[in-house]
């Protein structure tokens, strides 16, 4: 059964077509030449080695799981913490190469919803909020709320990525242009 990661699932919800391109036509995106996320990635390592229990405290952790690598029916993904907090409950948090902005993006959102259905699903537990810390900004601390209606988006997300692979279906594209214009596939996309 094919399985993705919570980065293929962002990738489809902001446009369906990178499904396509990676899966169907294979053709791979070379993400890596890109700095930030291969410093992302060294900061990510780092982080996972350093304890940071005063985080933890602040938001009243009883247990705490390291590099998680989790798996389910169609979607599997390593999460930097998973988190039972004092009041039984249990929450994701990931560290990002990033300063705050005073906004969470969608796409860190999505990651904490596809952690949260890994958690749920590997825990048997129910997630209802999530933690981002903002390596870049002195680890700032976010709390994000995780409805249920997110965690059945990535789902069903889920199934129109393998409707895509199996049925060599070419998708729409996003509702929204301007997310073309940095799109690695844009020179090989049809309008």
């Amino acid at each position: 059964m094919q399985s993705f990661y919570p980065s293929q699932i962002i990738e489809f919800l902001y446009c369906p077509r990178y499904t396509y391109f990676e899966y169907v036509l294979r053709i791979p995106q070379y993400e890596e030449k890109f700095y930030k996320v291969e410093r992302g990635r060294e900061v990510h390592d780092q982080k996972l080695e350093q304890n940071k229990n005063y985080l933890r405290k602040k938001i009243g952790v009883q247990e705490k799981w390291l590099d998680q690598y989790l798996g389910v029916q169609g979607l599997r993904g390593k999460i930097d913490e998973v988190l039972q907090l004092k009041d039984g409950s249990y929450a994701p948090l990931d560290y990002k190469f990033a300063q705050w902005k005073d906004k969470v993006y969608n796409t860190y959102k999505q990651q904490l919803y596809c952690y949260a259905v890994l958690i749920e699903e590997n825990f048997d537990t129910q997630v209802k909020k999530g933690f981002l810390v903002y390596t870049r900004s002195k680890h700032k601390l976010i709390e994000v709320n995780i409805p249920t209606e997110a965690k059945d988006e990535i789902k069903s997300s889920t199934d129109e990525m393998l409707t895509i692979i199996r049925q060599n279906k070419f998708p729409k594209r996003t509702k929204f242009k301007k997310r073309c214009v940095n799109c690695t596939y844009r020179n090989i996309c049809i309008k």
